[in-house]
């Protein structure tokens, strides 16, 4: 199985305790040993539980993060993201930035990207 990142949502599923999510999840980990998820992932479920004042949750959130991989945006994987987005304007079908840097990185990372 190739090395994937989690999308925002999967994530968010994840600590929501949906079955599936957690049974693909515990499946992966036991092939790679730890999950990637992008810096924008990071940001936005530290902005959701910081704006929840969801302490406990945050702290569950810093635990799964210290045991698996953060992947940064870099200038390539932005520039990557800028072209997705460019493209699907171009289509007028464009999706958040949030979305397309996720995308950006994971593509810049040969990365399968695991949506909700």
């Amino acid at each position: 199985m190739k090395q994937a990142i989690l999308d925002t949502d999967t994530v968010s599923y994840y600590f929501r305790d949906h079955t599936k999510v957690i049974e693909k999840i515990d499946t992966y980990l036991v092939e790679h040993g730890f999950v990637h998820i992008s810096v924008v992932t990071y940001y936005e479920i530290m902005n959701g539980l910081m704006y929840k004042d969801a302490r406990r949750q945050l702290a569950k959130f810093e635990r799964f993060v210290r045991l698996n991989n953060v992947i940064p945006l870099t200038l390539t994987s932005a520039k990557v993201a800028a072209g997705i987005y460019a493209n699907l304007r171009k289509t007028g079908k464009p999706i958040g930035h949030n979305d397309v840097m996720i995308a950006g990185i994971a593509i810049d990372n040969d990365l399968v990207l695991v949506p909700k």
